[in-house]
């Protein structure tokens, strides 16, 4: 433990340690001890610093005639005198003389003291009268320091033994003072780190030079319930030829500063607790993720092990009226445990669902949307925290001896709870952790309700656009296809990316992709109208360009939308492969033996701007070519020229002969990143 040290006169080592802090240090006590015959035998730094003389000037010289004036010297002696025959203290204001040939008025606290050979000593605890004066006034600010800081005094021989206590360190240790003397000192000391103590009294014996300042915590007979902090400072008592007399220890109780510095420390780091939750909490629209962040985040700051079980109704988004009693059916989400412990074999695994009785403590927390607290766990409480009476066995194991759980809810709906217990920590927990786990799980039950949701929609989005999209065979005359459609991942909106793949007279296919600019359900239902038009256009046997500028007059009609397309028609008879485009990306075809390229096809404005024709051109399809046509979200990325996108694609086409489902993932995967915010609609075709 570091310490503060200080030597009178040495100033080097007075500049390479720190000045003591603390309340003696700000008042300057000094402590002087005066003989019977009224020489100086004790003469703290302290002393010092308050009259001007130096430890060599004062030990040994008689008190009067260096501290009095002559006006004043006969009412010291009386003073002295009264406090060596009566043994009664002396407290008061008394004018002492500075060495500088001032008068400066002085606070007093004097006592009788007597060492193991029957001498006869007057201590005098001393400080500046104006200090004080000013002090006083400034503790009067603050009620709780006027009821406290009482100073404690003791004096031991060389062994350690106590000689005197005097009555404000009998409070502190709540031992009486007569139980004190001729008693070892670590037989009395409260602390902790009592050897800490003793060794740094050892080493002012050893060395003279006091310790001023020194923090120690315990708990004393008087209050053993709680926490004390207590000021130590010590001295080396000596007389006027050096002979070491023993030590002295004076002692300040700083509880209530150790308590407000304890509980400033604890509020800043569960305010740090929340404001790294706001950050690390609901990161991402996924409810696992969302609650193993919580257990993250609570474990072990809050609790030692943490679960998130969620209600298996709130995760299917039904609002269920909650039962006063009965079981709930739960699905746990996250387990997280600072160490390794048997605790977490008595809860759920992620992912399980389990139904809890009313009885259980996780159960009542979301029947009455309110926290559950058990300070101390009690064996009867052991089986309403575990799963079953085997995991009460596995908590009693594991320690839990306190117990907390708090209710995930948003917008006034009970999520489910987050259930906190502690084994390492042997603090129980309290009010003010019930504030914090609320904080913790009011943030991030809006997390996962947002979460819920998101998934709720997304999956009803992803089967509405995929009951939009066609079912067709793999094999059409002359033609070998796949296709794939792929969700944005980053939004729960419906697309307007699709795909077809038409039949027509003469063993004739027509393949089309194409893209409703925007999201949501409009988005959703126009593709829907276009499709269903492009089929109707289709069977009319025009030739691409005309379908694309039927389907631009429909397109016109509707709600401000923009619209994509790409119009293929492939013969089997002919291998000629015609297209059209309306501002859609070009297709990409591979051929055995030769690079990928993309076909370069005339622009062409999208469908909805009007007035715009559509040219359409032919492409021969050799057996063995691959057609690839496809929405911009499979290429087009927020960090990439769209150049190096498209020859990313045709990297992936240099060997035409794979199997064209292997192709359609191959492009997916590779291309695709699970963050992108477009759907993605594919369609490949081989030629037979």
């Amino acid at each position: 433990m570091a310490v503060d040290s200080y030597r009178a006169g040495d100033d080097e080592h007075r500049a390479e340690q720190p000045r003591p802090t603390g309340l003696l240090d700000m008042l300057s006590v000094a402590a002087v001890a005066v003989d019977a015959d009224g020489r100086i035998v004790f003469w703290t730094p302290q002393a010092e610093e308050l009259f001007g003389y130096t430890s060599e000037e004062a030990l040994g010289t008689p008190a009067g005639r260096l501290l009095t004036r002559p006006e004043h010297l006969q009412a010291a002696v009386g003073l002295f005198t009264e406090v060596l025959q009566t043994g009664r203290g002396w407290a008061g204001a008394f004018p002492v003389r500075h060495k500088d040939g001032t008068s400066r008025l002085t606070e007093f606290r004097t006592m009788r003291l007597l060492d193991d050979l029957g001498d006869t000593y007057a201590l005098g605890i001393a400080a500046d009268h104006t200090l004080l004066q000013r002090v006083e006034t400034d503790l009067a600010l603050c009620e709780r320091l006027i009821n406290q800081s009482p100073i404690g005094l003791a004096l031991f021989d060389p062994e350690l033994r106590y000689l005197l206590v005097n009555p404000a360190l009998e409070r502190i240790d709540g031992i009486p003072a007569g139980d004190h003397i001729g008693r070892p000192l670590r037989e009395t000391l409260p602390f902790f780190d009592v050897d800490t103590v003793e060794s740094a009294l050892r080493q002012v014996l050893t060395t003279g030079t006091p310790l001023l300042d020194q923090y120690h915590v315990g708990r004393p007979p008087s209050d053993p319930e709680h926490e004390h902090a207590w000021s130590l400072s010590f001295y080396r008592l000596e007389d006027p030829s050096g002979r070491v007399l023993g030590a002295a220890a004076s002692v300040v109780d700083v509880t209530e500063r150790h308590r407000a510095a304890s509980e400033a420390d604890r509020a800043r780091r569960r305010l740090a607790l929340i404001a790294d939750a706001s950050t690390r909490v609901g990161t991402t629209l996924e409810v696992e993720r969302t609650a193993h962040e919580l257990a993250e985040i609570a474990t072990p700051v809050l609790a030692d092990v943490v679960a998130v079980d969620v209600l298996d109704s709130a995760l299917a988004c039904r609002r269920m009226r909650r039962p006063d009693n009965g079981p709930e059916l739960f699905r746990a989400l996250a387990l997280k445990a600072s160490h390794p412990t048997v605790a977490l074999r008595a809860a759920d695994p992620p992912g399980d669902l389990a139904a809890y009785d009313g009885d259980r403590l996780v159960t009542l927390c979301v029947h009455t949307g309110r926290p559950v607290l058990v300070p101390h766990v009690g064996a009867a409480d052991l089986p309403r925290i575990a799963r079953d009476e085997k995991g009460g066995e596995l908590l009693a194991r594991a320690g839990v001896h306190s117990y907390l759980a708090v209710p995930l809810i948003a917008h006034g709906e009970v999520l489910g709870a987050l259930d906190l217990k502690r084994t390492e920590n042997p603090v129980p927990f309290d009010e003010d952790d019930v504030v914090l786990a609320g904080e913790l799980a009011s943030r991030a039950a809006v997390a996962i309700d947002n979460a819920r949701w998101f998934q709720s929609v997304r999956n009803t989005a992803l089967t509405l656009q995929r009951s939009l999209l066609p079912d067709h065979s793999p094999h059409h005359t002359g033609l070998e296809l796949a296709s794939r459609y792929q969700p944005a991942q980053a939004t729960s909106e419906v697309g307007g990316d699709w795909y077809d793949v038409i039949p027509l007279e003469g063993d004739k296919t027509a393949l089309v992709v194409g893209d409703v600019m925007g999201n949501g359900i409009d988005a959703a239902a126009t593709m829907g109208r276009l499709r269903t038009a492009t089929c109707a256009y289709a069977d009319l046997d025009l030739d691409p360009g005309a379908v694309l500028q039927h389907l631009d007059k429909i397109t016109c009609d509707l709600e401000h939308y923009i619209v994509t397309c790409l119009y293929a028609v492939f013969d089997p008879a002919t291998r000629c492969c015609t297209v059209a485009n309306a501002g859609h990306m070009p297709p990409a075809l591979a051929r055995p033996g030769q690079n990928p390229v993309l076909l370069d096809l005339p622009p062409a404005a999208p469908l909805g701007v009007g007035g715009v024709p559509f040219e359409t051109t032919t492409v021969e399809l050799r057996p063995g070519d691959v057609l690839v046509l496809y929405t911009d979200g499979l290429v087009e990325t927020r960090q990439h020229a769209i150049d190096d996108r498209l020859n990313a694609l045709l990297g992936f086409l240099d060997e035409p002969g794979r199997p064209l489902e292997e192709t359609c993932d191959l492009l997916l995967y590779g291309l695709r990143h699970p963050d992108d915010h477009d759907d993605v609609a594919l369609l490949v075709a081989r030629a037979l």
